[in-house]
């Protein structure tokens, strides 16, 4: 969300952020407030805002909910879907008045989004699971949104929705569901080729199926959707 504040033309706005938000690289003058789990809610009113925004998925509902009763408004918001970011995009550039900026940052999505959906018609789907934690292994279910970027490039998610989005699960299991590809994103948990050959010499025998990725391009919604679904076709495609 820090990312596309700045995207759309609002970043000169922007006077606080968690250690969490790397996008963009150079953020002056924008004082650090926590973490996303962990932040201060004393510096954040310390700062004066007029609007903080926050994700369902990652914040917690106490530090929401502190900074109302402090006066504050906060703008929250959690995208399932692809589909989802425009009109969230949208919604942040009114609540900011940066509605041009933010225009033409939803229009992008929505662009990848029909190439996306393009390349993907008149193909057979093939099957992925994505682990996003290790000890234990932690896969993200088709109700995701990290699941939902690679479903619109054409993929199925062989781990379906439950009543835990990120359930824990075996090699063994995985091994069962016979996914075309496992995918190891960077994010939450830092994956690395020493991984993948963990995987493979524990359950699996043909390592070309794991794809080591960006995990900001898979995970992150706003402006950056657009560069994670063209980045779905290319590792598709490779």
């Amino acid at each position: 969300m820090t990312e596309t504040l700045f995207e759309i033309g609002a970043g000169a706005s922007v006077v606080g952020a968690t250690k969490f938000c790397v996008e963009p690289r150079s953020m002056p003058g924008v004082v650090r407030v926590g973490g996303t789990k962990d932040p201060s809610v004393e510096r954040i009113l310390a700062l004066e805002p007029t609007l903080v925004f926050a994700n369902r998925e990652e914040n917690r509902l106490e530090d929401v909910l502190a900074l109302e009763a402090a006066g504050v408004k906060v703008h929250t918001s959690m995208p399932r879907r692809a589909a989802e970011v425009p009109a969230l995009i949208r919604d942040v550039g009114s609540a900011v008045a940066c509605e041009p900026g933010a225009e033409v940052a939803a229009a992008g999505v929505e662009r990848a989004l029909e190439e996306a959906r393009a390349s993907a018609r008149g193909v057979a789907p093939w099957r992925f699971a994505v682990l996003v934690w290790r000890r234990p292994w932690i896969a993200a279910s088709a109700d995701t949104f990290l699941s939902n970027l690679l479903a619109e490039a054409g993929g199925i998610n062989v781990i379906e929705a439950a009543v835990n989005r990120y359930p824990e699960v075996t090699l063994g299991e995985v091994a069962s569901l016979a996914p075309d590809l496992i995918v190891l994103p960077s994010e939450p948990f830092p994956f690395a080729q020493k991984h993948v050959d963990e995987l493979a010499a524990v359950a699996y025998a043909d390592p070309p199926r794991f794809l080591l990725c960006d995990g900001q391009l898979l995970t992150w919604h706003g402006s950056r959707t657009a560069l994670g679904l063209r980045a779905s076709l290319r590792w598709i495609s490779d």
